[in-house]
């Protein structure tokens, strides 16, 4: 269920992933040299480069993006392809695109080494077209340096990291809890809304998950604190969303039920349910939110 969780995700994000690398340079041209690079500090909430191997990034990177804001807006997106685990450097490979290591005496960008990209591709591009989307041209591996000792190779077998990982905990949000009538409509009065949704799209923005539902699709069960205008274009936040999975949300065409607290001016999600005609829990939800009385 946590890969059904990781893909569907990835089909959300990924028109937005080959969005972000549709203006990377075109290597081994010129311009890709004449831009002045300045080396900063990887920001901790650059979640898909912090803690790799060095502390210094390059901007321009290797994307063509000029800003740090520009590098956090699209790198986000990718992370769900690491978290498929669909190949071991992938994380490496990636950073090296958006975060590329920068040293003070070398002026020309570490590039990662053709078999670097090619080892990826093999294990990721079947992923990505198991959604419909061939590996990207702008990352054709074609365009990158045969191996040398100026350009980031693939793990060598003695420190291939393993695939399998910890398995990320749940979110808190997505937790399966047993509730009876009275418990149901206690949560709900606990909350600021209850909304029955289909999600549009899904992306991430500083570690928390953004969810966009279908404008047609939202039925308002309860409203407190919460004012039309929040609900014209909802925008519905699970929070640190990117650090834990929900199994509740697996099936793209589904409906859920979700409910939340307005935080700071966010409307941010405490329970999702997926909603399921006839099944008897939700049967006696929508019961219980008929009678609601807080």
């Amino acid at each position: 269920m946590k890969n059904i969780m990781l893909s569907l995700m990835w089909a959300l994000t990924l028109p937005a992933c080959l969005q972000a690398i549709h203006g990377i340079y075109a290597f081994g041209q010129p311009e890709l040299f004449q831009k002045k690079s300045n080396c900063k500090p990887i920001p901790a909430n650059l979640l898909l480069c912090h803690d790799i191997e060095y502390t210094e990034m390059r901007l321009p990177n290797l994307l063509g993006h000029e800003t740090m804001n520009e590098v956090l807006q699209q790198a986000g997106s990718w992370i769900p392809l690491v978290q498929k685990q669909c190949h071991p450097d992938t994380r490496k490979f990636l950073c090296s695109l958006f975060a590329p290591v920068c040293l003070d005496d070398l002026d020309e960008p570490i590039q990662p080494c053709r078999s670097l990209c090619e080892s990826v591709k093999q294990g990721c591009a079947p992923v990505m077209a198991a959604f419909g989307f061939p590996w990207p041209d702008m990352l054709d591996c074609e365009r990158f340096p045969l191996d040398n000792d100026l350009c980031i190779p693939p793990a060598s077998a003695d420190n291939l990291m393993p695939v399998t990982k910890e398995v990320p905990r749940v979110c808190d949000a997505c937790k399966e809890k047993s509730e009876d009538d009275n418990e149901i409509v206690d949560n709900l009065c606990k909350n600021d809304f209850a909304l029955k949704i289909k999600v549009k799209e899904i992306s991430y923005m500083n570690g928390d998950t953004k969810i966009v539902p279908e404008t047609k699709s939202k039925t308002i069960y309860k409203l407190n604190g919460v004012t039309e205008r929040d609900l014209k274009k909802t925008v519905l936040w699970l929070k640190d969303g990117l650090q834990c999975v929900c199994d509740e949300m697996s099936d793209i065409n589904a409906a859920y039920l979700v409910m939340g607290q307005k935080l700071d001016g966010n409307l941010v999600i405490t329970s999702l349910k997926r909603w399921q005609r006839g099944q008897r829990e939700f049967k006696r939800i929508s019961r219980s939110i008929r009678k609601l009385q807080c």
